[in-house]
């Protein structure tokens, strides 16, 4: 009789497991979410249910074992309706259909950086990222003057989620459309205000972006900038000339400063053409409405913090003093250095075991 019992249930789950498995509902609501690499489908199954895209994850797991659906799943981020059937949610989990790759593009970055990571991420080829980039209808949207050729500064510096099969114009498109959404619309009256488009805002905040390593800084380093534009100095900012050598951060020495480039602005005044990285809001922000400061030069400091003055003398003078901080702090480093060095040493000569004398020679 319990045998009988055990096999009704059996046949009840079963066909309770087969009903639900083909019964999708009409909520279309999208979810996101990770099956990490190493999760069993059972975790798999529990995230689903977390997310309320199965209501019972232990007959989902049945249902997906009795198959042999349940040993292939493909890790990643998923987007999934909430009122899909299981068959197709099983479907989803073995072919990665649904998967998303998600990217994160950092502030600062400019295209030759972000563009190569995108291509390997999505799958693309670099050359039709670097065509998308260029698309004239695009530069014409953005207000991108003709001079410049690439939408470089408007693909917005965030952490996107790629449908698997985008193509490298959805994906540029989709990021410009990012950069639009955070643009706020009040800010067009403060161009007015500064006698400055769009584009050189979005400009002068890409420098800022690669000069400002302390967020307090960043209205400063604008004001400083804003300053020199006003007087007609030429910027002198540095980045600029990294960007015309295609050089990542570092020392920019004298013969650098020659580069026969528009963006070179040691040697042209006022901007560069367009932007040099991707500024993210913050260096937006400090652009459109940077400090009221005298200052008009600036020098960094090893960690990045800088020091302001309003004469070039009063400049030079901390020029030597920031020398000499970082030269009395990489004696400092090296002294430390020196002495753990030591402490080290000492440390292992007082728990290594003395050594066992050799017993004496025999008579």
């Amino acid at each position: 009789m319990a045998e009988r019992r055990v096999g009704m249930a059996r046949v009840l789950l079963v066909a309770l497991t087969l009903a639900l498995s083909g019964c999708a509902t009409g909520d279309d609501t999208e979810v996101v979410l990770t099956i990490r690499p190493g999760s069993s489908f059972r975790e798999a199954a529990d995230s689903l249910a977390a997310h309320r895209v199965v209501r019972f994850p232990r007959l989902f797991g049945f249902y997906a074992a009795r198959r042999g659906r349940d040993r292939s799943t493909r890790y990643g981020m998923y987007v999934i309706r909430r009122g899909a059937s299981w068959n197709g949610i099983l479907h989803a989990l073995q072919t990665g259909e649904e998967i998303m790759n998600r990217v994160t593009i950092p502030e600062g970055w400019p295209l030759w950086e972000t563009l190569p990571v995108l291509a390997k991420t999505l799958e693309l080829p670099l050359d039709s990222l670097e065509a998308a980039v260029r698309d004239p209808a695009l530069l014409a949207r953005l207000g991108i003057p003709r001079r410049v050729e690439t939408t470089e500064g408007y693909l917005f510096p965030d952490t996107y989620d790629f449908p698997k099969g985008v193509t490298a114009r959805e994906a540029v498109e989709l990021m410009v459309r990012r950069f639009e959404s955070r643009w706020d619309p009040a800010w067009d009256a403060r161009l007015a205000a500064l006698k400055q488009t769009r584009h050189e805002v979005v400009t002068l905040a890409s420098i800022v972006e690669k000069e400002a390593v302390k967020d307090a800084e960043r209205p400063i380093i604008a004001g400083v900038y804003r300053n020199r534009l006003r007087i007609g100095m030429a910027l002198q900012a540095d980045p600029t000339v990294q960007y015309a050598l295609r050089q990542r951060p570092g020392r920019v020495l004298l013969r650098h400063l020659k580069v026969d480039s528009p963006y070179n602005t040691y040697r042209n005044p006022g901007l560069p053409p367009g932007p040099i990285a991707a500024p993210g809001l913050a260096s937006l922000k400090a652009t459109l409405f940077p400090a009221a400061v005298p200052y008009r030069f600036f020098v960094a400091h090893p960690d990045g913090h800088h020091e302001f003055r309003k004469t070039y003398a009063e400049h030079l003078e901390a020029i030597v003093m920031v020398r000499e901080v970082a030269r009395r702090d990489s004696i400092a480093r090296a002294d430390s250095i020196a002495r753990d060095s030591v402490a080290r040493r000492d440390s292992l000569a007082r728990t290594e075991p003395s050594p066992t004398p050799s017993p004496a020679p025999p008579r």
